[in-house]
C-alpha cells in the first residue's frame, strides 16, 4: 500500500488556494500570496490545519478514516436542526491524495471549554444539545452508517478503576478510598437508559465556548454512535465539571439514574486514564488527564440525597 504523503504548509496552501478561488482568507484579499495556513497544535499527523481566520482544513491521513469523515459530514447535516448549537459547515470536500479525503470547514468563533468556564446560560446550551441528540431520528442516523454500541458494564469499569486507584494512591495522585462511594450494589442499579444518538466525544476541546461562557458550537462528530446517553453526560463531567454536567442533563430531562451513571462513568474513566498516562499508555498529556480527573470528581448534591429505589 502506498503511504500517504505527509501534509506540509506548501501542499496545504496549494489545496486551499484552489478551493478559495475568490481570494477569501488570503492575506490582503485577492492577489495575495495565498492563505495563511498552520497546523493545529497537538496534531502529530498534521491532519488538521487552520486556514486564515475563518476555515479549518481536516485531512484524513489513513484509509480507516475515510468512511468516518464522509459519515460525519452527513451526520452534521442531520443533527444541525435539532441540537440548538452550531456545528461546522463543510464549504468544500473531496480527495487530497490517493483516495484520502478532506473537508474544508467553517471555523466556529470562540475558544474551548479548557480555556473558558461554561456559564449558567452555557449550561442551558448544553441542555439543548443533550435534548436535541435525543430527538434525532435513530433510523436516519443508522442509515448513515452510525454504529450502535452496547452500554458499558459499570461494574467491570468499577473493578478496573479500583485497580487503577491503588496505583494512583501509591504515586500520591489520588485517594483510592474515594472510589468506595461506588459500591457494587449501586453500580448494579445504575443501568443505561434507552439508546439515543450520542456524540461520544464531548471533550473540552470539542466544545466551542465564548468568553461569556456560552456554548457556541460542538466539533468532532466522527465517534458518534447510537447508544447510552450517560456517555455524553460523562464526557461533559470531565470537560466542564460534574455539577455543570448534571445540571445540564437535568435541564434536558434526565433523571437521577442516568445522571449518576454518567458521573460514575466519568470518574472511573478518568482514574483509569490517569493511571495509564503515568505508565505512558495514554496519548493525552498528564496535565490534561489530571484536569479531567479533578473536574469529574467535583462533588454534587445529587449523589448525597438520591435514593434510587423507585427512581425512573
Amino acid at each position: 500500500m502506498t503511504q500517504a504523503p505527509t501534509p506540509t504548509a506548501d501542499s496545504v496552501r496549494r489545496l486551499v488556494r484552489s478551493l478559495l478561488k475568490n481570494g477569501e482568507d488570503k492575506p490582503g484579499g485577492k492577489g495575495g500570496d495565498g492563505p495563511d495556513v498552520r497546523p493545529v497544535a497537538g496534531d502529530d499527523t498534521h491532519g488538521t490545519w487552520w486556514v486564515g481566520t475563518r476555515h479549518v482544513l481536516r485531512l484524513v491521513t489513513d484509509r480507516h478514516g475515510v468512511g468516518r469523515q464522509r459519515r460525519e459530514l452527513r451526520l452534521r447535516d442531520l443533527v444541525r436542526p435539532h441540537i440548538g448549537v452550531a456545528v461546522p459547515v463543510s464549504v468544500a470536500h473531496g480527495e487530497w491524495s490517493g483516495g484520502l479525503t478532506y473537508t474544508l470547514d467553517t471555523r466556529l468563533p470562540g475558544g474551548t471549554a479548557e480555556e473558558h468556564e461554561v456559564s449558567a446560560v452555557g449550561e442551558a446550551d448544553l441542555a439543548a444539545l443533550l435534548t436535541g441528540l435525543r430527538e434525532v431520528p435513530l433510523r436516519q442516523a443508522e442509515q448513515l452508517g452510525v454504529p450502535r454500541l452496547a452500554p458499558r458494564p459499570l461494574e467491570a469499569l468499577r473493578t478496573a478503576a479500583a485497580r487503577a486507584a491503588r496505583d494512583l494512591a501509591e504515586a500520591d495522585e489520588f485517594d483510592a478510598a474515594r472510589l468506595g462511594q461506588l459500591t457494587s450494589a449501586t453500580a448494579a442499579q445504575l443501568t443505561a437508559p434507552a439508546a439515543v444518538l450520542v456524540h461520544h466525544g464531548l471533550t473540552g476541546d470539542h466544545l466551542v465556548v465564548s468568553a461569556d461562557g456560552r456554548v457556541r458550537g460542538v466539533l468532532g462528530w466522527t465517534d458518534a454512535a447510537v447508544g447510552d446517553p450517560a456517555e455524553d453526560i460523562a464526557g461533559l463531567a470531565a470537560a466542564v465539571g460534574s455539577p455543570a454536567a448534571v445540571r445540564a442533563a437535568t435541564l434536558a430531562g434526565y433523571g437521577a439514574r442516568p445522571c449518576l451513571r454518567g458521573l460514575w462513568l466519568a470518574r472511573c474513566d478518568t482514574v483509569v486514564h490517569l493511571a495509564d498516562g503515568l505508565r505512558g499508555r495514554h496519548t493525552a498529556p498528564l496535565p490534561v488527564l489530571r484536569h479531567r480527573l479533578r473536574r469529574s470528581w467535583e462533588p454534587i448534591l445529587l449523589e448525597r440525597v438520591t435514593d434510587l429505589r423507585g427512581e425512573d
